[in-house]
């Protein structure tokens, strides 16, 4: 259980931060960006959440919960000595996948790219997608230069399609949408 007393410590004002094993790296280092980038990116899932309901708030908040255990794993190197750290595990990522394919039952195939937009919901959800997208991209730089769990990328990738596939649904008339907003070609190249 997390205990927390004091939230300043100015143990970082020397420009570094604590890892979950208790070392200390630059805040600027690729894991510390790749693990700001999840907390980004539930943040934003926080706001879409304002919009939410049903399952698709079911769902936001399973991820939510999570994105705080995908930030333990990236914020803890190696195996520590001694406990054994919170990692993404094959189940989390299995969950994406289900839910992604029961939402996508409901949805017509693409005939073009989508548009971030439409509802607020799906709106935010794109955000929160683009987000994720950097994430992922953070984790494998991070991956480069140390040892991180492989299912976390795994589970990033997952979850972009996830907040994609869920903006589509959320866009459905169903849910108060007019269907996807789709990309148009070259739709502004004629003067009017």
């Amino acid at each position: 259980m997390v205990k927390l007393n004091r939230i300043y410590t100015r143990t970082g004002d020397d420009g570094t931060t604590g890892l979950a094993d208790g070392s200390r790296t630059p805040k600027n280092a690729a894991r510390v960006g790749a693990y700001g980038a999840v907390d980004e990116a539930n943040s934003a899932i926080g706001v879409a959440l304002l919009h939410a309901s049903g399952d698709h708030r079911a769902m936001l908040l399973r991820v939510q919960n999570d994105l705080f255990d995908l930030g333990a794993d990236l914020a803890t190197p190696g195996e520590p000595e001694g406990w054994t750290a919170l990692r993404i595990v094959q189940a989390q990522v299995d969950r994406l996948e289900r839910e992604i394919d029961s939402m996508n039952a409901d949805l017509e195939p693409l005939q073009s790219f989508v548009l971030p937009g439409g509802t607020a919901l799906a709106a935010h959800l794109h955000v929160a997608r683009t987000i994720v997208r950097r994430a992922e991209r953070e984790t494998v730089t991070a991956a480069g230069e140390g040892e991180v769990n492989p299912l976390a990328r795994h589970y990033l990738n997952r979850l972009s399609d996830h907040l994609f596939v869920m903006a589509r649904h959320a866009n459905l008339p169903a849910f108060g949408g007019a269907g996807d907003v789709l990309w148009v070609p070259a739709a502004n190249r004629e003067a009017n």
